[in-house]
């Protein structure tokens, strides 16, 4: 069969017609567009490169920053801005570099070391250290090897205040040290721009080494001893030192009331004797027969009396043995001897019969009544 056929408008060209295909599916729907656009030959090669080029710096220049990470960028090496977390857009490479720090992670770092005291005791002292990065520019160019420094600085906090303390707040009282080592080691970081923040700082274990530990235990067994006897000793003197006081008290209540009572019955007396006095000079025999009656009934009231079958008065007066003391009739059965009896005394024939009985002198001047 002839390629050129009568009516056919291939006039001049030998090759055979191309019978288009139908469309594709899939894959093939895909690359037809791009056969399209780049076509054959030695433009479509450059167009294949353009497409990759294109491609690279557009993944180049995003940047996904997560939650946890922040992006440090850096432009020629220098250091540029910080990204937080979100999608972002850079210069392409060699212009601007990513480097992206975990930010949120918390890290760890414990270790048992041992520490001298103030008093010259060895003691092993475990730490235990959380931390995060707090400035990812400083983490990254602030130090070198910022988790080794810290470390070192922690090392560094612990011994300096353990050293301050004596052995018993190491082993009994490490709160207030925590905090001290806590502070001294924050302080170190932010002092080297290590760009990390510690979160936890604790001190959980400290005990003497194994060496020592039996002369230790020995020791604190004579603390705990020390201690025990002088919590006694302060409850006996809580107890003994308040009764003391109360006694002293007592007794000096007393005195100061039989103090105030010999005062009063002193002031009584002479207060008595100068309103005596001036009755007496009022009237001088009533008052001297006052007296004397009031001597008599005075002596009459201490002395046991012994009323006869006949109404008549009589006095017993006991007598005293040799040392003064007065001698008590005690159960005999001889029968005591019979007192000597009296004749009542009136008080008209007391002044006349009994010369001088109970009765004071007459006084001549007002010194000899003053005295």
């Amino acid at each position: 069969m002839a390629w050129n056929t009568p009516g056919s408008d291939n006039s001049g060209d030998n090759r055979p017609s191309r019978q288009r295909k139908p469309p594709g599916r899939g894959l093939d729907a895909l690359i037809e567009p791009l056969r399209g656009l780049f076509g054959n030959g030695g433009g479509g090669i450059l167009r294949w490169v353009a497409l990759l080029i294109g491609l690279w710096l557009l993944f180049n220049c995003f940047v996904l920053v997560t939650e946890q990470e922040r992006g440090v960028v850096l432009r020629f090496g220098n250091f540029s801005r910080v990204l937080q977390p979100g999608p972002h857009f850079k210069a392409p490479w060699p212009i601007e570099s990513v480097t992206k720090i975990n930010a949120t992670q918390s890290k760890a770092y414990s270790e048992t070391m041992p520490v001298l005291t103030r008093d010259g005791n060895m003691v092993n002292v475990e730490i235990n250290v959380q931390y995060r990065i707090e400035s990812p520019y400083k983490y990254l160019f602030g130090s070198r090897a910022p988790d080794d420094v810290l470390k070192q600085a922690a090392q560094s906090a612990v011994r300096e205040q353990i050293g301050r303390s004596d052995l018993d707040t190491v082993l009994g009282a490490r709160s207030l040290l925590t905090t001290q080592v806590r502070q001294r080691l924050q302080g170190s970081l932010k002092d080297y721009e290590t760009g990390l923040t510690v979160t936890e700082l604790n001190l959980p274990n400290a005990r003497p080494p194994d060496d020592v530990k039996d002369a230790f235990d020995e020791a604190q067994r004579a603390n705990a001893d020390k201690t025990t006897s002088i919590n006694q000793a302060q409850a006996y003197a809580k107890q003994i030192v308040p009764e003391a006081r109360g006694d002293a008290q007592r007794i000096r209540t007393t005195a100061e009331g039989y103090k105030t009572s010999v005062v009063a019955r002193a002031q009584g007396d002479a207060t008595r004797f100068s309103l005596l006095v001036d009755q007496y000079k009022n009237a001088p025999d009533v008052t001297r027969k006052r007296l004397w009656l009031d001597t008599v009934q005075d002596v009459l009231s201490q002395n046991r009396k012994i009323v006869g079958g006949d109404s008549r008065q009589m006095i017993y007066v006991p007598m005293s043995d040799r040392g003064g003391a007065p001698v008590t009739p005690g159960p005999v059965s001889v029968p005591l001897a019979q007192p000597e009896l009296l004749s009542p005394v009136t008080a008209t024939d007391s002044l006349s019969t009994v010369p001088n009985v109970g009765r004071p002198p007459r006084p001549k001047t007002r010194d000899e009544v003053m005295r």
